[in-house]
């Protein structure tokens, strides 16, 4: 197994990144345009006016309405999907998912995706039709509760319909084990640790900490365990469990909620311009949709960097409990590199990269901390 960087991978990961963010800027400029088109053209009005031929009802409206706005924007953006989703992770070799796979996942999405959208829409309207200018309020808290409910619930319900769980048999039971013991230290509790079938979709390698409270799971993706050794395995998750130990769950949670209501509130703020400029009948009216989007799509693109920033540091500090932890940084510095080749991560990009879309360190920084990292 190789524990040294491959210069060809590196090269074929910085190509893989380029087009990657240039699909992203298509994808960003194509639904700018998209929604520019509904708000300029007079679509918004008049997908409302003919809906309300069918229907008077609220509830049914606001769901018809941004199905249909949703549903053209989907089929438009198709290719778009198809080529980034399928044929790009192919190019590369980093897919081993068939057509008809692929094409079930985005109906599985859908099927899940759909009746949840539909639930937290109809929710949000209703803030919108009931709270007055204190909607941004209670929209906040609606999705603070609902982030603490998908951290809990997805485990158990949503991410075993994408991928079969299993806890790990008398073939890895050492390692088992191992990761148990590391927990404890951690004081971290956990149900178990279970491998999943990463390599039915791709050929990249990832282990996870999922799940709060009794669904909190140890989860490796069976690409992990068939290429790592247990020793780079225990220091990928120790990074996991530095997450634990600085509760870095609740201060996501809370910074993502302080972000959202701030969100929400300057969107309050834009939608009251907009009802003027549009003619909207008011902010809970379905025509205003396009509006709503645009605006908060633009806080998203705009805040995206702080985020980003936020949870970088956040990452740094849990690669600095795995090395403290395991005291193998030789370990840490192999599984980075191994990662680096196996997922074709890019390990120096740019400054300006990494400051727009990077969530964690560069690789190649993470490596050079381990390589340079004391024992105690």
């Amino acid at each position: 197994m190789q524990t040294t960087l491959d210069p060809e991978k590196q090269k074929q990961a910085k190509e893989y990144a380029r087009i990657r963010r240039r699909l992203w800027l298509v994808d960003t400029l194509f639904s700018a345009a998209y929604v520019l088109a509904w708000l300029f053209f007079g679509w918004r009005v008049a997908l409302r006016e003919w809906l309300t031929t069918f229907t008077a009802n609220e509830w049914l409206l606001v769901a018809l309405y941004v199905a249909i706005f949703g549903g053209v924007a989907s089929i438009l953006n198709f290719p778009l999907s198809y080529y980034n989703g399928f044929i790009l992770p192919h190019r590369f070799d980093q897919s081993n998912q068939t057509l008809k796979d692929w094409i079930m996942d985005q109906l599985k999405g859908l099927a899940i995706g759909a009746p949840l959208g539909l639930i937290l829409l109809e929710l949000f309207y209703f803030a919108l039709r009931a709270a007055g200018n204190l909607w941004w309020l209670w929209a906040a808290g609606g999705m603070l509760v609902f982030s603490v409910l998908m951290s809990n619930l997805a485990p158990i319900l949503i991410m075993p319909l994408f991928n079969k769980y299993v806890p790990l048999g008398e073939e890895h039971k050492e390692l088992a084990e191992r990761l148990m013991r590391l927990a404890e230290r951690a004081n971290t509790k956990v149900r178990g640790v279970f491998k999943f079938d990463m390599s039915r979709r791709t050929k990249s390698a990832n282990a996870a900490l999922t799940g709060i409270g009794n669904t909190r799971r140890i989860i490796l993706g069976d690409t992990l365990i068939n290429e790592f050794s247990a020793d780079e395995i225990e220091t990928v998750l120790a990074h996991e469990l530095g997450h634990q130990v600085h509760r870095d769950i609740p201060l996501f949670i809370t910074f993502g909620t302080l972000s959202t209501m701030i969100g929400f509130y300057l969107a309050s703020l834009g939608m009251n311009w907009a009802v003027t400029y549009f003619g909207f009948s008011s902010v809970s009216d379905p025509a205003a949709f396009p509006a709503l989007a645009l605006i908060l799509s633009l806080y998203g693109l705009l805040t995206s960097p702080l985020d980003n920033a936020v949870s970088r540091w956040r990452e740094n500090m849990a690669d600095d409990y795995a090395l403290r932890s395991t005291g193998k940084n030789e370990a840490f510095a192999s599984a980075f590199t191994r990662l680096a080749n196996q997922n074709l991560g890019e390990i120096d990009p740019e400054k300006w990269v990494v400051f727009m879309f990077y969530s964690h360190p560069p690789l190649g920084e993470r490596i050079e901390k381990a390589r340079k990292f004391i024992p105690s």
